[in-house]
């Protein structure tokens, strides 16, 4: 961890999968930031974190449930107080888990928005409070083509989706005046995952020589830049897709 009187930024990545997660963590490592990431079960994240500390930059692992206010609220606090200002909010959580709205269950139903609507308001509730009373700060959050519209077999993960959206805009028009950059950003199309090799072999094979699947580190190149705007010309949604993806 950074030793200087000041403290170093953070950007606190909520979510930090194997994929987007871990490579937005390893961007804003590579830029000085402390990059804390999170998810349920902190020790899935032990070779993320090793990984950034041995290319000499600072992680740090927490364990969250971000469905939780009180764990939310924790965090953040954690964070803010042992730790730095966090400069940069990434939600990333995904919760895509198809099924035919005859099937679906009141149960999943309610899981999926909790994962992927409530808990992206909890997040970015708790740390713009303390943006705002910084004047500064930068917010994103990680979309997906059900943000936009919906598909058969994706009721839920849809209308989960289609609500941070609606939240951004929302925090957007009203934190915007207050120095506090909002984005949502839509990744649509494949991204080279363990899931997509796994579950999509055919689809990944042809793909992937033609550069038809999302690179991890090139969606994470995005989150970067988005972040370093000049806020005369801010972005407030970004679509990230391969040349060769329908819509």
């Amino acid at each position: 961890m950074p030793t200087d009187s000041a403290p170093s930024p953070v950007a606190l990545i909520v979510g930090a999968g194997d994929g987007n997660g871990a490579a937005i963590a390893r961007r804003f490592a590579d830029e000085g930031y402390v990059s804390c990431v999170t998810r349920r079960d902190a020790s899935k994240l032990d070779a993320l974190v090793s990984q950034i500390r041995s290319e000499g930059g600072h992680a740090v692992a927490c364990s969250c449930d971000a469905r939780k206010e009180a764990d939310v609220e924790a965090l953040v606090e954690r964070i803010e107080s042992e730790i730095g200002p966090v400069e940069v909010l990434v939600f990333n959580i995904g919760a895509n888990v198809p099924s035919s709205i005859l099937e679906e269950t009141a149960r999943k139903y309610f899981k999926i928005w909790e994962m992927a609507a409530f808990a992206g308001f909890l997040s970015a509730r708790e740390v713009s409070r303390r943006m705002v009373d910084r004047g500064r700060g930068t917010i994103l959050f990680t979309g997906a083509t059900a943000s936009l519209r919906g598909a058969p077999g994706f009721a839920a993960f849809a209308g989960a989706k289609a609500a941070p959206r609606a939240l951004a805009q929302s925090m957007a028009r009203e934190l915007g005046p207050q120095n506090i950059h909002v984005a949502h950003i839509v990744i649509d199309g494949p991204v080279d995952t363990g899931f997509i090799r796994q579950n999509m072999p055919e689809l990944y094979a042809e793909r992937m020589p033609r550069d038809g699947v999302l690179q991890p580190a090139h969606i994470a190149e995005n989150y970067w830049r988005i972040h370093c705007q000049p806020r005369d010309a801010w972005t407030f949604e970004m679509d990230l897709r391969p040349y060769m993806e329908t819509w």
